[in-house]
This record gives C-alpha cells, sequence and structure tokens, in this order.
C-alpha cells in the first residue's frame, strides 16, 4: 500500500491508524514524504516504525510520488491511497476480492464518501466524457446509490489497486501531470490494452476531498485543465479523435464560461497555453500509446457517457455548495 504525502502531517496518524487494523490481508505500507517542511518523516519514523518510508527531496506531485513508491513495493498488487483518507477494516480485502486477471478485471477503486458526511459519495469511480472529460460517478448522491459493484471506466486514485505487473507494463503514472487526471491517463491506457476496471462497493473510505490540491484552487484548476487536454489528445484513438473534436472544443468554451464566472479565466487560459506548449511531447507519447491499442475504438467508445452537460452542471454545483460549507 502506497501512500503519497506533502505536507499533510495532520492527516497521518488517523489514515495509518485504520491502515494498521485492515482485516484479512497481509500488506506492507509505504510512506512518500514528498519533500515535506512540516516535520512529517520525523513523525511518521517515531509515530509509525513499522511504515516503511521514503522520502524525496522534492515534491513530485501525486504522479511522481506514487510512481517511487511503487518502486519501492514487493507485493504482487499495489494499493494506492490519499493522506487524507480513512479506510474501513475490509477496505483492502474487498479491493483485492474485486480482482479477476481471468476476466480482465485488473483495477480496482473503492467507494469513497465524504469525511464530514458519509451518507454522500465524492467517487464511485471514474467514467470518462464522450467530448474528453473525465467525471466521478455517484458524485454527490447518497451513499445508498452505489450500492452495487460494478465495471466502471477507470480508479479514482485516492483509493484504488491494481496488479503489480499492469501498473509496471503501462509505465506507471506520467509523471509529466505532476497532479490531477493521472488516474483517469493511466485507466484510459489501461483500458486500450483490454484491460478492465471494477467499482467495489463494499471497499468504503471516507476522504477530505482536496486536502492538498484546494477546492477549485487555482493550482487544481491549472492542472486540471491542462492535463485533461494531454490526456485526450494522448490516449483517443484517431477515428473517435475525429467525431468528438468539436464537441471537445465546445466542451472546453463551456468550461471557460464557467471559470470566468468564478474569477479563474486567467488560470484557465494559462492552463490551455501550457497544454498546448506540451503537444510535442504529448504526440510522442501518443504513437507508443496508440501502437500498444489492443482494442477498437468502438469497443473503448460504448464505456463514455453521452451525458456530458448535466453530468458536469451537477458535479460543479455540488462543489460551489461544498466550498461554501466547508473552511
Amino acid at each position: 500500500m502506497i501512500i503519497v504525502t506533502w505536507n499533510g502531517r495532520q492527516y497521518l496518524e488517523p489514515c495509518l491508524a485504520a491502515v494498521a487494523a485492515q482485516d484479512g490481508v497481509e500488506a506492507e505500507t509505504i510512506v512518500v514524504d514528498n519533500g515535506s517542511t512540516d516535520g512529517t518523516a520525523e513523525f511518521v519514523r517515531d509515530r509509525f516504525p513499522w511504515v516503511r518510508l521514503v522520502t524525496l527531496e522534492s515534491n513530485r506531485g501525486f504522479a511522481g510520488g506514487n510512481n517511487a513508491g511503487a518502486r519501492e513495493a514487493r507485493g504482487r498488487h499495489l494499493a494506492f491511497l490519499n493522506n487524507d483518507t480513512v479506510v474501513d477494516r475490509g477496505w483492502l480485502r474487498a479491493l483485492r476480492a474485486g480482482i479477476d486477471v481471468e476476466s480482465g478485471f485488473v483495477l480496482t477503486t473503492s467507494r469513497i464518501v465524504y469525511m464530514h458526511d458519509p451518507d454522500i459519495i465524492d467517487s464511485a469511480g471514474d467514467g470518462l466524457l464522450r467530448w474528453g472529460g473525465a467525471f466521478k460517478r455517484h458524485h454527490g448522491s447518497a451513499a445508498h446509490t452505489a450500492n452495487e459493484s460494478t465495471e466502471v471506466f477507470g480508479v479514482c486514485g485516492a483509493a484504488c489497486m491494481m496488479s503489480r505487473d499492469v501498473f509496471e507494463e503501462l509505465g506507471g503514472f506520467d509523471e509529466d501531470f505532476f497532479a490531477s487526471h493521472e488516474d483517469v491517463d493511466l485507466s484510459y491506457r489501461a483500458r486500450l490494452r483490454g484491460y478492465r476496471c471494477r467499482y467495489v462497493a463494499d471497499a468504503v473510505v471516507r476522504h477530505h476531498v482536496s486536502a492538498t490540491l484546494g477546492k477549485l484552487s487555482p493550482f487544481a484548476v491549472y492542472h486540471g485543465q491542462r492535463n485533461l487536454e494531454w490526456m485526450y489528445l494522448k490516449n483517443t484513438p484517431w477515428s473517435l479523435l475525429v467525431r468528438t473534436l468539436l464537441g471537445h472544443l465546445l466542451y472546453d468554451a463551456a468550461a471557460a464560461v464557467y471559470f470566468t464566472r468564478v474569477g479563474l479565466l486567467g488560470t484557465f487560459v494559462r492552463a490551455k497555453w501550457a497544454a498546448l506548449a506540451g503537444v510535442p511531447a504529448i504526440l510522442r507519447k501518443r504513437m507508443s500509446v496508440q501502437r500498444s491499442r489492443r482494442l477498437r475504438a468502438a469497443e473503448i467508445e460504448r464505456h463514455l457517457e453521452t451525458r456530458w452537460l448535466s453530468m458536469k452542471l451537477r458535479e460543479k454545483r455540488l462543489d460551489v455548495a461544498l466550498r461554501e460549507r466547508t473552511p
């Protein structure tokens, strides 16, 4: 199990205590300290000597931190967990039980609920819109609406598991993403190779949500809007890219209107400019991704959500409400 932290010492005690209480499965726990300045490394060494601590000299983001942890891991499966979470006792066992290599399910993802209100879902796995945006399944819905385990497009990186062999085959998380959409990108690359992801309803995790990224912070908006473009261009098969490009541009235009209304248009524009500057590198990565693709575009398309406007409007309304309710 790999937990990346950056100046998140205040979250680690309940997180690691819950990890230590896991039932029915043996696992090593690796904490990756992403160059924290709040005494995280000393705290972990003193309070949790059973944890393997990996200290990095600088903040390498969610992607780089998790890749560093994965290189140190020794198990056949890799579980990734945010530092601002508290997991149920059976969480790890449930995720492991959801993996079934013979049927292609080599990724599993959790039922993530809010720390302040565990009756409300934050994420029941990730979905992907036909026009290129990602979304959290059941975001803002009552927890009981996500009682059924099912196949989903991809994992939410806050609390998930995957086969180590597949993670290494995919080359891990793309470290150029730093933070945001790296889990969607990894899931997309896995699906292009024919691997599947299962949402496991019994794998319950309470989550503070955006403790590091911040709720609608310039940092979160910049990385989210830049990485969205890279994820879309890097992974979408050409025939599907051609058929969805106009819709993707309309999706971006709608996002520009939204970020203008909330005072973050400048951040949005900088993100898109950075995405454009990164296109040559993304096209080189795209060549490798598409060469290794095993599924036809039609097989990918049937997993994409078409109701993009209602989905994103609902998500944004909930995020605004949450920002107003919490400090």
